[in-house]
């Protein structure tokens, strides 16, 4: 990805969803095919589904499978998926579907063979980041202005030392250009790393109940966020400095992006002892602040007012801590003024980007943009605020930014601009398969039809996006 301009709870009953889809099989098994008895056992009897579905109108196929997965809980099923969510003990994630991941999960207690691929690229991936070692702020050779290694420290990616100037201050800007030295020694490079650490970690632990994934992923959590002598402080105020113009800039709050990641990720762990009840508490102490931080600090102002993937990821990034912590009022601001802030002033009628297509990497970071846009929708479903058929009378909408870029699926479509590196085009499949999953589209159904074929069969996006949509 580029880099620079690139609720209540649910009192516990996550975990016994959790616990329920354990596998009674042996992890050497599950490698093989993982058939997950226990969560089977603990289907509906019968498969029988509630006989009141009232008020489930507008959710998606997803939590109807949810819904045959689970223990019997009654005949009323009523309410907003939140509200589902929260009765029916799913996951409480927001950019990730609790329902997909559940019925997901109800596919492999079965012995779909489908989704085994994808589980076990999953599976051997988290194996791999069991022997991680705990990054943490203190790391770095290097320190902010501030002096305080608890602070976290970057440079901006773009910036190079100037040639004509004695010691090359101040750096200039070359656009698309990753200077190597900015991520040597601070704290870009292992917060990269952190975040999707503990989602894919969290991940394994909801698809096979191993204690072991969870218990790595809240030590990598605890000594980033918690330890005393480890933790990073509550802000981005140092991020994206650049030697000889600023300390640390607005900019720099994208790469705090990687936040969501470790959200959701710790969402999955609910149920198991290695995530307590004091972590969870003494975390969300350490969102607050920051949400204080991102909201109100100039830097925070900076970064909401950018016009292009800034501005929406900072909207991305705000609405999902607003869900995470409860301000639900605060998402529900954010993402209903962004249909104007972001999607109309971003997208054309065409359905183009033109502040991305204006950079050197145009495709990638149209790509970027839309995966914010996208993300911003999708945590408005848990609002009522929807992105997914908003249309303005001139055309701008998600559907007109997908249909754009949606032909270039095809690898050997060639983009109109010669960009500085290709895109990694294979990131559109995804998109398609989640607006298909909510608005049809004959032109978008066939694209996706076309590229399924191409993407590999263990793509994590296939256990994330179980209800895709059948290829015509």
């Amino acid at each position: 990805m580029p880099a620079e301009d690139p609720a209540e709870d649910t009192d516990g009953r996550a975990g016994q969803a959790v616990k329920a889809g354990r596998s009674s099989d042996s992890m050497a098994q599950a490698r093989g095919q993982v058939t997950m008895g226990q969560a089977s056992r603990n289907r509906c009897p019968g498969g029988r589904v509630p006989r009141r579905l009232t008020g489930l109108r507008g959710l998606n196929a997803a939590f109807l499978l949810a819904i045959a997965a689970l223990p019997a809980v009654g005949d009323d099923v009523t309410g907003t998926e939140d509200q589902l969510a929260r009765r029916m003990a799913l996951p409480r994630t927001f950019r990730l579907s609790a329902p997909a991941l559940l019925a997901a999960r109800a596919s492999l207690s079965r012995g779909d063979p489908q989704l085994q691929p994808a589980l076990l690229a999953l599976l051997a991936e988290a194996d791999g980041r069991l022997g991680l070692k705990p990054p943490s702020v203190m790391d770095k050779p290097r320190t902010a202005v501030s002096g305080d290694k608890h602070d976290y420290f970057s440079y901006g990616p773009y910036w190079w030392p100037d040639p004509t100037k004695p010691g090359g201050l101040p750096y200039v800007r070359r656009d698309g250009e990753r200077n190597p030295a900015a991520l040597e020694n601070t704290d870009d490079a292992t917060f990269s790393v952190l975040g999707p650490a503990i989602e894919t970690l969290g991940l394994a632990y909801w698809f096979s109940g191993d204690e072991r994934y969870a218990q790595k992923a809240a030590l990598l959590a605890r000594v980033w966020f918690l330890d005393p002598a480890t933790r990073m402080n509550p802000n981005f105020e140092h991020a994206q400095a650049i030697p000889g113009l600023t300390d640390g800039r607005g900019i720099g709050i994208i790469e705090a992006r990687r936040l969501i990641d470790v959200n959701e990720g710790l969402a999955l762990l609910a149920g198991s002892p290695a995530w307590t009840d004091v972590d969870r508490a003494a975390f969300d102490g350490w969102l607050s602040e920051f949400y204080g931080w991102l909201t109100t600090s100039r830097n925070g102002r900076d970064e909401r007012a950018a016009e292009n993937n800034h501005g929406s990821w900072y909207d991305a990034q705000v609405a999902h801590l607003a869900l995470v912590l409860g301000r639900t009022a605060d998402a529900k601001k954010v993402l209903g003024e962004g249909l104007t802030l972001r999607l109309v002033r971003q997208v054309e009628p065409d359905g183009s980007q033109p502040r991305e297509l204006a950079r050197t990497k145009s495709l990638g970071y149209s790509i970027y943009n839309l995966e914010a846009l996208f993300a911003c929708a999708r945590l408005a479903e848990h609002v009522g605020v929807d992105w997914w058929s908003f249309a303005t009378s001139d055309g701008r909408s998600l559907r007109a930014a997908l249909a754009y870029l949606a032909p270039y699926v095809d690898p050997s479509r060639p983009w109109p601009k010669n960009d500085l590196h290709p895109a990694d085009r294979r990131q559109l499949v995804p998109l398609l398969a989640q607006y298909l999953q909510r608005q049809d589209a004959a032109d978008l159904r066939t694209l996706y039809a076309q590229s399924t074929a191409s993407v590999d069969e263990d793509a994590r996006w296939r256990l994330l996006l179980f209800t895709a949509p059948a290829q015509p």
